[in-house]
């Protein structure tokens, strides 16, 4: 969540730092800081609350010469969001950004207090910075220092240690806390997220688990856990360079809403011909994999995981394979039964969400056939570290609340199911070409969404006063009311709920009046009529009905229900299509409601802690 930038050159950093914190600024933070030391082992370290811009303001005011610096945004942990909390934190020569949980921190703490030491803040990463200024005292180098201090640690950390006296070089270590080295000609470079250097470097190399580095102006040294010198690859970046940018759009989520349509043409290229999914695209092995599964647990968080839950319906009614989702953080603490030959999916969009990551270290334990992740992040710990990967290739994603990663993890999975019900002799080549068709027709189909905007954002109005609100849907369109109501209170800060629709009499009915407006998601589908029962039950107890319906489904509006009709659309990527509507309509609610769309209160992009 947290946000490091570093930095070894020969010219002045301040600003890069500062920069390259802007471009993280939508992992979410409460406060920023900087320190930069010169030629001459002067240190400047200048931290605010608030904004990233409070920083740079400062930084610019106070002139802040010195060509090898760390900075940091932080997201408050241990101790309250204030100015003594914010990073970088100093003991002695040395200073110290991190992010991540030291698990051991009191116990380290008291410790440290024995040793003399005085803590100035209420934070876990003062522990760090103490730490390697004692091991310092005895160690050979600031490495040795690093290395000696990571043994003492426990818990999720990436950290960067800059020593005063020795303004040469940053010293990195990681520890399920991602850090990326971007490599520059007489410089070199370190963040958690290569967005951060875009603006300096193209070409980027990831440190592995429990890797500790040295980075100088021309050397970066890489040391794994067992202490041995190795090599990581250097990868060069296709990121765009402009992909913090908002261009003319008032929100990153507005933009990205709108980048859907592309953003589905990338995650298909390559990956379905006219008329047929293209197994070997899917991932190394994965031909050999898929003809053996038969069973596929899903694992996920957020978002992330109403993608997972959508694609169930697809696995057990496409390709007629088992299939269960649950929460990262529910499944990696309770014992659980694994299936014989069941493949384990986790989809994130970062790649770094932490029990996601830690649920897929733990499956590894536990005998499944094999891991597999769909992801947006090609360098990242989940890609790394499972069997093979489905990349989404969504782009950038910087709205905290996600869209077009959920959309194109949809995109993804169900070709992934049609490429495991064609492995397996499930579906034939009617099936598959229907799924084909559907596919390719899609991106033209939410261009054709987004035609609705007017539309919706008229209807926003009649939320501008509420305080609660319902979605309902049915089958594979329940998970799709539950994103519904996930982005709605994300971003507009108002209390929303999903419900089975088929559930409504067994509890939710009690909540229906006047006040409590009902989102519906009305498809054309075998399940319509059912719905339209469910529907009945809201009208018949003065419930006001929003219902976005298909033009095929024949429903009429009144006064106690408002119809958006959408064109109809194949009943596979109808869950897909559906999705776009309800995107628009919590984004011109929060709006209304006046909140920070892109960076909503208490939540950040990536959580990459527990």
């Amino acid at each position: 969540m947290c946000g490091i930038v570093g930095a070894v050159a020969q010219r002045d950093v301040a600003e890069i730092l500062v920069e390259g914190l802007k471009r993280l600024e939508y992992r979410g933070y409460d406060s920023a800081g900087v320190a930069v030391v010169d030629a001459e082992s002067n240190l400047t370290r200048i931290r605010r609350l608030g904004k990233v811009q409070e920083l740079a303001d400062a930084v610019e005011s106070a002139e802040v010469i010195g060509g090898t610096g760390i900075a940091h945004t932080r997201w408050a942990t241990h101790g309250e969001p204030s100015e003594i909390n914010a990073h970088p934190h100093i003991s002695g020569d040395i200073t110290v950004v991190h992010n991540g949980i030291i698990e051991n921190h009191e116990e380290l703490r008291a410790l440290l207090r024995q040793r003399g030491y005085v803590f100035e803040s209420q934070t876990d990463t003062e522990v760090i910075a103490h730490l390697v200024e004692w091991e310092l005292r005895s160690a050979a180098s600031l490495i040795e220092a690093l290395q000696n201090t990571a043994k003492q640690l426990e818990g999720a950390y990436g950290t960067v240690v800059m020593d005063r006296k020795d303004p040469s070089r940053l010293v990195v270590a990681r520890s399920g806390s991602p850090i990326v080295i971007g490599i520059g000609v007489g410089e070199h470079f370190l963040a958690s997220d290569q967005l951060a250097l875009l603006s300096v470097t193209r070409r980027f190399m990831y440190l592995e688990e429990g890797d500790i580095a040295e980075i100088t102006r021309r050397k970066v040294t890489v040391l794994n856990q067992a202490g041995e010198e190795v090599e990581r690859e250097v990868i060069e970046s296709s990121a765009e360079h402009d992909a913090g940018d908002k261009g003319q759009y008032r929100h990153f989520m507005q933009k990205e809403i709108y980048e859907q349509p592309t953003a589905l043409i990338n995650t298909m290229e390559g990956r379905i011909t006219h008329d047929s999914v293209v197994t070997d695209a899917i991932g190394v092995h994965a031909k050999d994999i898929l003809s053996r599964v038969e069973h596929v647990q899903i694992v996920a968080c957020g978002t992330s995981y109403n993608a997972g839950m959508t694609a169930r319906y697809w696995f057990e009614d496409i390709a007629g394979v088992s299939c269960d989702v649950e929460i990262a953080s529910e499944f990696r603490y309770r014992k659980f039964v694994t299936r014989p030959n069941s493949l384990l999916i986790t989809l994130s969009q970062s790649g770094e969400t932490a029990d996601t990551l830690a649920a897929l270290r733990l499956a590894k334990e536990k005998g499944y056939m094999a891991a597999m992740t769909i992801c947006n992040v090609a360098g990242s710990s989940l890609v790394r570290e499972s069997d093979f990967a489905f990349m989404t290739r969504a782009g950038v994603e910087i709205g905290v609340a996600s869209t077009k990663a959920f959309t194109t993890q949809l995109s993804a999975l169900l070709m992934l199911v049609t490429a495991l019900g064609k492995q397996q002799g499930r579906i034939d080549k009617a099936r598959e070409l229907e799924v084909v068709q559907a596919l390719h027709a899609l991106p033209k189909q939410i261009e054709q969404a987004l035609s609705f905007e007017k539309e919706i954002e008229a209807l926003a109005e009649d939320f501008a006063d509420k305080h609660h609100t319902l979605f309902l849907g049915r089958g594979e369109f329940y998970p799709i009311a539950m994103e519904a109501s996930l982005k709605l209170k994300e971003i507009s800060y108002i209390h929303a709920e999903a419900y089975a629709a088929g559930e409504l009499k067994h509890g939710p009915l009690a909540l229906i009046d006047a006040d409590m407006p009902v989102v519906v998601v009305a498809p054309s589908n075998d399940l319509l009529e059912k719905l339209k029962s469910n529907i009945e039950e809201v009208r018949a107890r003065g419930g006001l009905l929003y219902v976005f319906a298909d033009e095929d489904a024949g429903f009429e509006a009144d006064e106690t229900m408002k119809i958006i009709t959408m064109p109809h659309v194949s009943d596979i990527t109808a869950p897909i299509y559906y999705t776009i509507p309800m995107q628009l309509l919590s984004y011109y609610v929060a709006l209304i409601k006046g909140t920070d769309v892109d960076q909503p209160r208490n939540l950040a992009k990536a959580v990459t802690v527990e």
